[in-house]
């Protein structure tokens, strides 16, 4: 049987990864650990050339959703380009082999120092945020002599109807340029020595499910790209972000078909370059979180299952309510191989929650899971966590970042070593 990804198979009650099995991989690297699946990453990111084929659009994969250099690499190979929000990850996108013009180079707060970073790199596009923003830039290729090329993030007030944390194209976000003040800055930009307008920015939130906000947010947008090119803009960008929605519980997931047909027929018309900034969409899929059973215990009318993934290596159900399917990697005779509702009691399965080592209440990956009974030494994959996992772990309790492994075919590679305690300490001796 094979689930939702396409590239995690249950093979008589046992949990592969491609070919090759998961319980082998966590007996060679140890737990917890991150597996990702070479083929699901790179189908995910032909699907999304084959539907914009029409436009052959500039695919950057946002670098926050998981910057894993072999991952990026793999990525890059395949023709993507690169979505950044730092000088860090514009390191590592240009460590993974990408020029300049393959990346733009997004976020509300960059530095003096990232700006000149993204100068030296000649980045393709600035996607500038902020009056604030366009003066240090400014100043910064002024005093370089070389002149910015900059995309204006403007701020459509759309609700894409996702998470309040992860809205960032409503008015009032932190995001973006006043959609109200946005024709007064172009007109105050125009002819700029040193600030070159080549092209519009928008960027909704995520994970979106629907289609609706984008073909909104698309409408505004088109007649503000007329309007400046009559100003002299040589607008030849349009950035319509990222944000695709993917199944976490069943088959949710964005259309790209229908985001397409929404997109498309705009750029045709206005007969600029399309660039999409795909992370989620690309990685969630391709990756779970692999982790053991430490201890299983009853307290107060609960039965919690402690496994050795904490919030410290996934934190997306704590911050974000975030929902993961988890399930055992070998799956008891009794229980149901891979339910068609992750939330719903199935025979053979017990009620419980499943939580980390970590010293915080808070420190949960799932509460009041159906789960086949689970004993200490049981294997747990926790799917749908390849974006914003390991991109967003860190060391609290005095915990070890977990080991990355990319799978291909019949085999595997570590693609990042487990932590040690010395290197908790490493930078502070």
């Amino acid at each position: 049987m094979i689930q939702d990804t396409h590239a995690f198979t249950y093979v008589d009650r046992q949990l592969l990864c491609e070919q090759v099995p998961v319980a082998d991989i966590a007996a060679a690297v140890g737990t917890p650990v991150w597996i990702y699946s070479r083929r699901a990453l790179l189908e995910r990111l032909e699907e999304i050339r084959h539907h914009f084929a029409a436009v052959s659009p500039l695919i950057c994969y946002s670098v926050k959703t998981n910057g894993n250099l072999a991952l990026c690499r793999l990525l890059h190979a395949a023709g993507a380009g690169f979505d950044v929000t730092s000088g860090g990850e514009l390191y590592r996108a240009v460590r993974a082999g990408a020029s300049g013009h393959e990346i733009v180079f997004a976020g509300v707060g960059k530095t003096d120092q990232e700006l000149r970073q993204g100068l030296d790199a000649d980045v393709l596009l600035f996607n500038v945020e902020s009056e604030a923003e366009l003066e240090a830039l400014a100043d910064l290729a002024r005093s370089k002599g070389q002149p910015a090329r900059i995309a204006l993030r403007v701020n459509p007030d759309v609700d894409p109807q996702t998470h309040a944390k992860t809205t960032t194209g409503k008015r009032g976000s932190k995001f973006g340029l006043d959609w109200a003040k946005t024709t007064d800055l172009a007109t105050r930009l125009r002819d700029h020595p040193w600030l070159h307008v080549r092209g519009l920015h928008m960027h909704l939130g995520s994970p979106i499910y629907s289609v609706d906000p984008y073909a909104r947010a698309i409408e505004r947008i088109v007649p503000l790209i007329e309007t400046m090119r009559r100003m002299g803009h040589a607008l030849d960008y349009l950035d319509a972000g990222g944000g695709f929605g993917i199944p976490y519980r069943r088959n949710e997931t964005l259309s790209l078909a229908a985001l397409a047909q929404a997109i498309v027929p705009a750029v045709q018309t206005l007969q600029c370059k399309l660039i999409l900034e795909p992370g989620r969409y690309i990685a969630g899929n391709a990756g779970i979180l692999v982790s053991r059973v430490i201890y299983v215990k009853e307290s107060g009318g609960r039965r919690f299952v402690i496994q050795d993934a904490a919030m410290n290596d996934l934190i997306r159900p704590t911050l974000y309510e975030a929902f993961h399917r988890i399930w055992p990697v070998q799956v008891p005779a009794d229980a149901p191989v891979w339910p068609e509702d992750p939330e719903a009691a199935h025979a053979g399965t017990v009620l419980c929650d499943v939580v980390g080592p970590v010293c915080e209440s808070g420190d949960y990956l799932a509460r009041d899971r159906y789960l086949p009974p689970v004993r200490r030494g049981d294997l747990l994959a926790t799917f749908s966590a390849g974006a914003y996992g390991m991109a967003m772990s860190s060391n609290y309790n005095g915990r070890c970042r977990a080991a990355e492994v990319l799978v291909a075919g019949n085999s595997f590679r570590t693609i990042r070593r487990r932590e040690t305690y010395a290197d908790l300490v490493r930078l502070e001796e």
